[in-house]
């Protein structure tokens, strides 16, 4: 039987972890404190240990270290309230083996537990990591499943000197995951340079990576010291990697390789220690099938994968985003915005965001900025009404793509089923995001309170 150490200071979690665990057939013992969970750890070698982060006294993170210092073959699947990126990424690179953010699913939590469990009986050993702290991190905000996946990816490759791919759409915080990378790595305290490959024109890139002698070219007047060798020790970022011209592509290979290049116009190779961290908002993968990008760069820069989810399928994140960037402006423009008023919140979750966190942070500076009230509403500042044009544009193409998979498969006889269930999922979407409220429902549908009641009988929805 499974022995699992439960630490938490409240003790309805606790007693509610408990019986869950005993139901599955473990044996449960626990702790409401770091320092106590420690000694229990010591005492009963559990097998794996659930722990809050936030703790009174020693808290989870510290409790966390110890335990893994003491007895790395120990599972520990941490949990908080207050999911951050630098708490994350901490927790992974201290070892955890999971990082859950309450409230969560039982059936998740008890995935999680028996994937723990069967790690530990695969495990020889585990390597552990110094948690390093850094303010700028916080700019990572999101405590969604997808973002907690995203921190305990970066937690994990982070210390190590492997090339990663972060993958994403335009505005989605590629070169914050970079700098969230390069903060909690062994560089930390050498140079990061980022470099956007499509924002430099293909002439002039190859001087700015690798630099160039006197007399290369026409106006070569000195020697120049490029990217790669500036950042020697350190780590460098290749922004939009998907724009680097295919003949450059064979220099970089090169460098991935062996570390070696030569500077334009040069003959001597030089040779530098360089991580390098590439993002993209492109398909490489197509990129390669139609011979813009080479294959064996490609798989040279994939050996880790970052998937940054577009902010439209994370949008339970949007709040804490909201009230991060109205934080955020009032300080730099010295206002006192208290927040937003609900049917300002209920516009920003029913637009699509195209922008991602980009266009959000724009959005909101300019409603901060202009904004002479004490909370956001969707009349205080044009910037917030501005959004009804690529909104509408948004479901114009989206109707069009359903009518046409409408037709593609053949379903194009049941057109009152069809628009029955579009008319469904609107009304359930209104009342999700007005969390039940008819009457801000109905106005957000553009009907009457009574008509959306009917709708509702007829549909059977509560």
């Amino acid at each position: 039987m499974n022995t699992i150490l439960v630490v938490d200071d409240q003790p309805t979690v606790v007693y509610s972890l408990k019986r869950l665990l005993q139901m599955e057939g473990y044996q449960i013992i626990t702790a409401e404190n770091g320092k106590e969970a420690i000694e229990l750890a010591a005492r009963h070698k559990p097998d794996l240990v659930i722990m809050d982060v936030r703790m009174p006294g020693l808290d989870g993170l510290d409790a966390l270290a110890r335990i893994k210092t003491d007895q790395p073959q120990t599972q520990v699947i941490m949990m908080t309230a207050y999911s951050t990126i630098d708490k994350a990424i901490a927790a992974m690179k201290l070892g955890a083996f999971d990082y859950l953010a309450k409230p969560f699913d039982n059936k998740e939590l008890l995935s999680r537990v028996r994937d723990a469990l069967k790690s530990k009986e695969l495990m020889a050993s585990t390597v552990t990591f110094d948690g390093i702290e850094d303010d700028a991190i916080e700019r990572v905000i999101g405590k969604s499943p997808q973002m907690l996946t995203v921190y305990k990816q970066v937690g994990k490759v982070a210390p190590t000197d492997a090339t990663v791919l972060i993958k994403g759409e335009s505005g989605t915080g590629k070169e914050l995951i970079a700098r969230a990378i390069f903060h909690h790595s062994g560089r930390a305290m050498k140079p990061f340079l980022a470099m956007n490959c499509a924002a430099i024109p293909e002439y002039l890139l190859e001087s700015e990576l690798f630099g160039y002698e006197r007399g290369a070219f026409t106006g070569a007047n000195f020697r120049r010291i490029g990217k790669f060798e500036q950042c020697h020790g350190g780590t460098i970022l290749l922004d939009e990697i998907g724009d680097m011209p295919i003949g450059l592509q064979a220099k970089l290979l090169r460098v991935l390789q062996d570390g070696g290049f030569e500077r334009l116009g040069g003959a001597e190779t030089i040779k530098v220690d360089v991580r390098i961290i590439a993002a993209t908002n492109k398909n490489l993968e197509e990129m390669v099938k139609v011979g813009t990008f080479r294959e064996d760069l490609y798989y040279r820069l994939n050996v880790v994968c970052i998937e940054l989810p577009p902010l439209r399928e994370r949008m339970e994140d949007l709040d804490d985003l909201t009230a991060y960037f109205i934080g955020r402006f009032n300080k730099k423009f010295t206002k006192h915005i208290k927040g937003i008023t609900a049917e300002g919140l209920i516009r920003l979750r029913n637009y699509a965001w195209p922008g991602n966190v980009r266009e959000l942070a724009n959005t909101l500076q300019k409603a901060v900025l202009f904004c002479n009230c004490e909370y956001l509403s969707p009349d205080c500042c044009e910037s917030l009404e501005a959004m009804d044009d690529g909104k509408c544009a948004q479901v114009e193409q989206a109707v069009r793509q359903l009518a046409t998979l409408i037709f593609t498969q053949g379903c194009q006889g049941r057109f009152q089923e069809a628009i029955r269930m579009l008319e469904k999922e609107m009304i359930k979407k209104a009342l999700d995001l007005t969390t039940g409220n008819q009457v801000q429902s109905a106005r957000l549908l553009g009907i009457s309170r009574n008509t959306l009641r009917k709708k509702l009988e007829g549909e059977n929805l509560d």
